[in-house]
């Protein structure tokens, strides 16, 4: 993974000022472009997108002062098709305009080219065990919210809070098969995992596929495949957010698996009064890599 990351970051140096074919790179490397886009961005800890826009502004920037060319000919030789567009993807990186950077030299914020290196980590080990699983239905009451990375999501919390207790009950007696108890799920995330950006997230349950589901109920199909499914202790959501961060960072880049777009699920096993600790599992749709 590591050297397909660098690949990556090779082809962005190459395609500056234009498209690249992500999918084609990643077939190459025997893995997919959603799988190279959700590590870059792990990893990197920035989308791919923005790391390219970074890029192109920090080369950009050096034709800016330079003064050889105009604007609008600096513009269409990074990829954008009016200075207007140019100027505001230019000042949301420097902070600074092209024409008052071309005449004060500055300021600018430039992005380094990344370099991915393979780090000794791992010295905890991950509980994680690999399961094959039939066709399943996810039930339950949806909303779309925000994506945050660290601390608990306010919109989901605000979410499961305003369901009656008596709902949750009932939700726990329909479910019937694997990943057991109430789920968190999480489904159609951006790729990139850009903070910020929208997911669905469905508070319910699993069901085999012929279980009639009743109509005030939203569902999410999840198709055949294999799992990875890893389990937390300690601190919650502290410990699980870590365990996610590090299934990218250490579990993903050291074993032949791979990221299958899918929904994310968590079941809480067990849990303090107050939820200040929780035992959980954070399934990850997966397949070989």
């Amino acid at each position: 993974m590591i050297s397909a990351l660098n690949r990556l970051v090779d082809l962005v140096e190459q395609h500056l000022g234009a498209e690249f074919d992500l999918d084609g790179l990643a077939r190459e490397l025997g893995t997919t472009g959603y799988h190279l886009r959700r590590m870059f961005s792990s990893l990197a800890g920035m989308p791919l997108s923005e790391y390219v826009r970074r890029r192109r502004m920090t080369v950009a920037a050096a034709d800016v002062i330079l003064g050889e060319h105009d604007l609008l000919s600096i513009a269409v030789r990074h990829g954008y098709g009016s200075t207007e567009a140019f100027g505001r993807a230019f000042r949301a990186v420097h902070g600074a305009g092209p024409s008052d950077v071309r005449r004060d030299g500055g300021p600018l914020r430039t992005q380094p080219q990344l370099r991915f290196r393979l780090t000794v980590e791992g010295n905890i080990p991950m509980d994680t065990r690999i399961l094959d699983r039939p066709a399943f239905r996810l039930l339950g009451h949806a909303t779309r919210v925000p994506l945050i990375h660290h601390g608990v999501n306010p919109h989901i919390q605000q979410h499961i809070t305003a369901l009656p207790q008596a709902e949750h009950q009932r939700l726990k007696t329909l479910g019937n098969t694997e990943p057991d108890g109430l789920l968190q799920v999480c489904d159609d995330l951006d790729p990139d995992n850009t903070e910020g950006s929208e997911l669905t997230y469905l508070h319910g349950v699993a069901v085999s596929p012929d279980t009639p589901a009743p109509d005030d109920l939203d569902g999410i199909e999840v198709p055949a495949g294999r799992w990875a499914v890893f389990r937390t202790t300690g601190p919650y959501p502290q410990t699980l957010q870590t365990t996610w961060a590090a299934t990218a960072t250490e579990w993903f880049p050291g074993n032949p698996w791979r990221l299958r777009p899918g929904p994310s699920i968590v079941t809480i096993l067990d849990r303090a009064d107050d939820f200040s600790t929780a035992t959980c599992e954070l399934w990850l749709p997966v397949e070989p890599g």
